[in-house]
């Protein structure tokens, strides 16, 4: 079984042949491997402290037990290893797996570059040797060029008091989206780099059906994935109109009525459901002869004894007449 099967890759552009393809995919290694080793290495301290925040709670809860880290701060050690990554490095030393031929061992800077380079390799990709004994870069993974997938972009969760992480990106995406396909997604078709992507699934509540059955509720609460990305470059979501000010909130409501013209939509739309309610007048209320409403129940009542109080005065006038006579 092929490995490598399945991996997507997302060019930006269609190749003409195969030889401009392994030409390109050599050229985009190359540049993204510099690229994003420079990146890994120089991340901010806002970058670092979002990592650790958005690390999964059992591994925080088993951080926390060694040393105490609030959600602001990074857990990340000087030269830039998290406890994770330090403790590899350190069971690699004990194993004497990174010993070199010359004797010596690589520092921790340079275990984590060598790391770096294997994360931001370009998937979907391998060097063949050909039979002349030439190495080339052979694509092994299915081509995508117009990919119909849906990347979905949402504010990030924000705590009440705490400040939008700019460093962080949250997506919904389809369930049948891996990280791998995540990140070459970004990417080839935005050029975004990332340094960490977590998942998980969001599973619709369900309920029962009219026939009984246990059923998925569907609309707004259908099943999706989330996926949050790390940023090497920071990004500020548009800010919501809760979060402006009342100026910049008055400008968003005008600009947006010039363009697609919300408050007369608005306007049309109580204009028709008045319509259909009040049956073109001011006055009418509906009374239907199934209304169930207590008044009407009342109503309905008083009329029937009053038609049976009628009939007894009518049949007892008959009835005196007839003796009379």
């Amino acid at each position: 079984m092929n490995k490598y099967r399945n991996y997507r890759y997302f060019p930006s552009a269609p190749f003409d042949s195969t030889t401009t393809t392994v030409m390109m995919f050599h050229a985009a290694t190359k540049r993204m491997s510099v690229l994003l080793k420079r990146c890994y290495s120089t991340l901010p301290e806002a970058a670092t402290a979002a990592r650790t925040a958005s690390t999964p709670r059992a591994v925080r809860l088993r951080r926390s037990r060694k040393t105490s880290t609030t959600d602001a701060e990074s857990d990340a050690l000087p030269s830039g290893l998290t406890p994770t990554e330090f403790a590899r490095y350190q069971r690699a030393l004990t194993k004497g797996e990174l010993l070199r031929p010359d004797g010596t061992e690589p520092t921790e800077a340079e275990w984590l570059a060598k790391l770096n380079s294997r994360r931001s390799r370009l998937r979907g990709t391998r060097e063949v040797v050909t039979p002349s004994g030439a190495k080339e870069t052979q694509v092994v993974g299915e081509k995508v060029y117009l990919p119909n997938i849906i990347f979905r972009l949402v504010p990030n969760f924000t705590p009440l008091g705490k400040p939008y992480n700019p460093y962080e990106a949250t997506f919904r995406i389809p369930q049948s989206v891996t990280k791998t396909d995540v990140r070459a997604y970004l990417a080839a078709v935005y050029g975004v780099q990332t340094t960490y992507i977590r998942t998980d699934n969001y599973f619709a509540p369900v309920r029962r059906a009219w026939n009984g059955a246990w059923v998925r509720a569907g609309r707004s609460y259908r099943t999706y994935k989330r996926a949050v990305v790390g940023l090497v470059e920071p990004f500020y979501y548009p800010m919501m109109p809760e979060d402006m000010s009342e100026a910049d909130r008055e400008a968003r409501e005008r600009s947006l009525d010039e363009l697609y013209h919300t408050r007369a939509r608005k306007d049309l739309l109580k204009v028709e459901l008045l319509r259909l309610t009040r049956k073109n007048s001011p006055g009418w209320v509906w009374r239907g002869e199934f209304t169930t409403r207590r008044g009407t129940i009342l109503k309905k009542i008083a009329e029937q004894r009053a038609l049976r109080e009628q009939f007894i005065q009518v049949t007892k006038e008959r009835m005196q007449e007839a003796r009379e006579l």
